[in-house]
């Protein structure tokens, strides 16, 4: 080969090889682009305002549809939205969700049932015994009993894990526990008071009594089954007494009939807007407070990918 075709040939290739590290280098800079939007996208998409919201919006549409249907739908409405939470935080989370793990379901439920039922038989006694409270018979039957247990498991899975498991532990991961269940509470105590027969005080004191307990009960076990137990013993006790439910009048197997000032039994409220279970529950909101620090249970969790 000549020299004058040798150095036409270099030229060839030196211009070849600049034109595709040219068009390498736009093809990098568009992918860096795709990839940076993406990733922008993906933060969004995983900030916990964002998964929050998500499953507020899917937990509320599927309780929304079946909390008043009759027969099992608000139980199987309730199973439903348990699967909604449960695809938000491992698809949009993109985290574990251990607050609803099967293992060891049954034992936190059954603790939290306990609690929340000592905690309401020792309001009504107290009640009782300052001449709050009487009781008759309702005449009602095992049908009324089943109808209370399906209804309140509902609305009681669907509250907390709308309440406790989104929005608490999405403010928790922004800034902390304590100011997590300060505002989670509010809002808590604000949801109730459109309730039939609510007054600012009432919503106060759900805030308070309901608000505060199970947020702390909730960083104490960090177990969602244990704050369902406690939620649904909460209202089924209640129910049973034939107390008013967050302002709804209720059947159950006795009349609870009220006497005396509305500060001592509630009113037309019914039993959650009287200043004993606030009493009792600032006892038991204390002590689970302090059993959460020594567990950590007050540390924000992190988001674990999934």
């Amino acid at each position: 080969m000549s020299s004058t075709s040798t150095e036409v040939h270099d030229a060839g290739t030196a211009e070849t090889a600049e034109t595709a590290g040219t068009a390498g280098t736009a093809g990098t800079a568009r992918t860096d682009r795709r990839s940076t939007g993406g990733g922008r996208f993906d933060r969004i998409a995983r900030s916990p305002l964002a998964w929050a919201v998500t499953g507020f919006v899917g937990v509320t549409l599927v309780a929304g549809a079946t909390a008043t249907a009759p027969g099992p739908l608000p139980a199987v409405g309730a199973a439903f939205a348990l699967g909604v939470y449960r695809v938000v935080m491992r698809r949009q989370a993109r985290r574990a969700t251990p607050e609803i793990a099967r293992r060891g379901a049954v034992r936190e439920w059954l603790l939290g049932a306990g609690i929340g039922l000592g905690f309401l038989l020792s309001s009504i006694l107290l009640i009782t015994l300052f001449g709050g409270f009487s009781f008759s018979w309702a005449g009602n039957g095992v049908s009324v009993v089943v109808s209370a247990v399906i209804t309140i498991a509902g609305g009681a899975l669907t509250e907390e894990l709308t309440f406790r498991g989104l929005a608490l532990q999405a403010l928790e991961q922004r800034w902390g526990g304590r100011a997590a269940v300060a505002i989670t509470s509010l809002f808590f105590g604000f949801a109730h008071f459109f309730n039939p027969g609510a007054t600012v005080w009432s919503a106060l004191a759900i805030a308070l009594e309901a608000g505060v307990l199970l947020g702390v009960a909730f960083l104490w076990r960090r177990n969602l089954w244990f704050v369902f137990g406690l939620h649904f013993a909460w209202n089924l006790v209640q129910q049973l007494f034939g107390i008013a439910v967050s302002g709804h009048v209720v059947q159950g197997l006795l009349v609870t009939h009220a006497h005396g000032p509305a500060w001592l039994t509630g009113g037309v409220f019914g039993l959650e807007a009287s200043v004993v279970p606030v009493l009792i529950s600032f006892g038991l909101s204390v002590g689970m407070l302090t059993m959460a620090r020594k567990g950590t249970g007050l540390a924000p969790v992190a988001a674990a990918a999934h």
